[in-house]
Formats: C-alpha cells, sequence, structure tokens
C-alpha cells in the first residue's frame, strides 16, 4: 500500500475517533442537563405533580415521593415504565 495512502487513512481514523469522543461526551452532558427531577415536575394548587397515567391513559394529579407516584404497582409494566420515565426526564405531563 501506498505510505501516503496509509497516512491519510490513519490521519483520518484519529480525527473520527476524536469526533466521536466529543459528541459522546457533548451527549452524555446534554442528557444529564435535560432530565429534570421528580420536584420540578408541573403541579396543581395542592402540590401534586400533574402526569399523564400511563396504565389508564388518563391525567392525573397524583404525590410523588423519591420520583415513584404513590398510586404506583410494581408489578405492572405500566408503572414501572412511569418511574423510569420520572427519573428519565421524559415523562408527559399536562
Amino acid at each position: 500500500m501506498d505510505e501516503r495512502f496509509e497516512a491519510f487513512v490513519r490521519d483520518r481514523l484519529r480525527e473520527l475517533g476524536r469526533e466521536y469522543e466529543r459528541t459522546r461526551r457533548a451527549y452524555s452532558a446534554g442528557k444529564d442537563e435535560a432530565a429534570p427531577a421528580a420536584d420540578s415536575l408541573p403541579t396543581d394548587d395542592n402540590g401534586r405533580a400533574k402526569l399523564v397515567c400511563r396504565r389508564y391513559a388518563e391525567r392525573r394529579a397524583i404525590d410523588v415521593d423519591d420520583g415513584v407516584p404513590v398510586c404506583f404497582d410494581p408489578d405492572h409494566t405500566d408503572c414501572i415504565g412511569c418511574v423510569e420515565d420520572i427519573d428519565a426526564g421524559r415523562i408527559e405531563t399536562w
């Protein structure tokens, strides 16, 4: 193989590696900043979080203790997904 071509490929791979690392770090930093805490969920006048229930597909004003709604059922997949969404900051609110 031509030495110039090998040098070109090597330099390009190094550049791609650096770009990948910059992108990975930016994604991680942005993800951390975008995820709101359970305390920052919108609330009603009584201080209850305004969430859209995944299990029953309805709007609910519900108390949330340590990121877990009081209606949480550990045996139901939708409830588990709700808690995961609260932790990740992607829960649907109203």
